[in-house]
């Protein structure tokens, strides 16, 4: 029996009906946002957490950009680094070339300053976004690599230090620093050679700045024995003493003995100030060479001061050749090193983004609205 004043099919009919258009409408809003929950309305909590992770995604998005533009600032430097070696192994071969006596030393001292000059130029050049981190001028460059979102919703920038190299080759000033009555020096007293033969031969290596200018804070005196390298950097201390050359041969021989060479004497002779004496008992010759450099010179400074029109200058500027060969290596490994760890980074952060994106779309993406026929 249906009663006169109240019609209950037509009310179930119109449940049924707004039913109808609410489900339509639903539909209707995820096809035209692609989402099934496109606001906080939807669902309050996944529509938080998607928007957070949706923000963690645009921060990534920056940090690639970021990644991309280190990635190519370290690789352009790398490649100058190890352009570098090449053309100081290059200046190398000339430099063994002049050790010997007939040969025409002055045309090959062109040479190794014809590549002195380029070598400079491609450290000029070296530069992307007019950032150079081979100059010895920008000193060391943080690259934006992550945001590290921890449990409490704190973030952090997190980066990768990309330590600036210096290559530079200006700046060199010429110092009197090895004294004419030890070893046997070059013309300007910046580098001196010695050779010792293997049946107890004996000489000295005298250090003299009472000859030129005084030393400085940050001067270095770099002595090379055979294939091993000692050196000692002036101190504040060291500057202000009465005697600095007798601070710094000290310290070299220090620094020899520590290299724990069998057979090879090296005395300190407190008679004769800032004088080394050597003796070689090893049964092999052994070759050393000695190289000034100031405070105020480049890393590649001592290209200035290689000069192999003689005999002695050749022979100083064996050693020194590859005190810079070193110095250009370790630059280019360090760069190549951190070139590494930015493409990885690159890599993992490129990654990242498409999981959070994934995992995004599963939170909130429409799926399927009905089977395919």
């Amino acid at each position: 029996m249906s009663s006169i004043l109240t019609n209950t099919s037509a009310m179930v009919a119109l449940q049924t009906l707004k039913s109808i258009n609410s489900g339509l409408a639903k539909v209707q809003g995820e096809i035209s946002t692609g989402k099934s929950i496109s606001s906080s309305a939807d669902n309050s909590a996944v529509w938080a957490i998607s928007k957070v992770m949706e923000s963690d995604v645009k921060g990534f998005k920056a940090i690639s950009d970021s990644l991309s533009l280190g990635k190519s600032t370290v690789a352009v430097a790398r490649q100058a680094a190890e352009t570098v070696t090449d053309l100081l192994t290059e200046m190398k071969g000339k430099i063994v070339a002049a050790q010997e006596d007939n040969v025409d030393r002055t045309k090959i001292n062109e040479d190794v300053a014809a590549l002195s000059s380029q070598i400079e130029s491609v450290v000029a050049a070296a530069q992307f976004n007019g950032l150079n981190l081979v100059d010895g001028v920008s000193g060391n460059v943080d690259v934006l690599s992550s945001l590290d979102r921890d449990a409490t919703g704190s973030v952090n920038a997190s980066t990768i230090e990309v330590t600036g190299q210096d290559l530079a080759v200006g700046g060199y000033t010429a110092n009197d620093i090895f004294a004419s009555s030890g070893g046997t020096p070059s013309a300007n007293g910046d580098t001196v050679a010695l050779s010792l033969d293997s049946a107890g031969g004996n000489d000295n290596i005298v250090i003299d700045d009472s000859a030129g200018a005084a030393f400085a804070e940050g001067d270095r005196v770099v002595l090379r024995i055979g294939d091993q390298e000692v050196s000692y950097t002036v101190s504040e201390a060291d500057s202000l003493a009465t005697t600095p050359s007798d601070m710094v041969a000290v310290g070299l021989k220090n620094a020899i003995d520590a290299l724990g060479i069998e057979d090879l004497v090296v005395d300190y002779d407190s008679g004769s100030p800032g004088q080394l004496d050597f003796t070689n008992n090893t049964g092999n010759d052994i070759a050393v060479t000695g190289q000034f450099m100031n405070a105020g010179c480049g890393g590649l400074g001592a290209l200035d001061s290689i000069d192999v029109p003689t005999a002695l200058g050749a022979e100083g500027a064996l050693g020194t050749i590859e005190t810079l060969i070193d110095t250009a290596i370790d630059a280019a490994s360090s760069l190549g090193s951190v070139e590494g760890r930015i493409n990885i980074q690159s890599d993992f952060v490129s990654k990242l983004t498409d999981s959070l994106k994934a995992g995004i779309g599963s939170l909130v993406d429409a799926w399927q609205l009905w089977p395919l026929r």
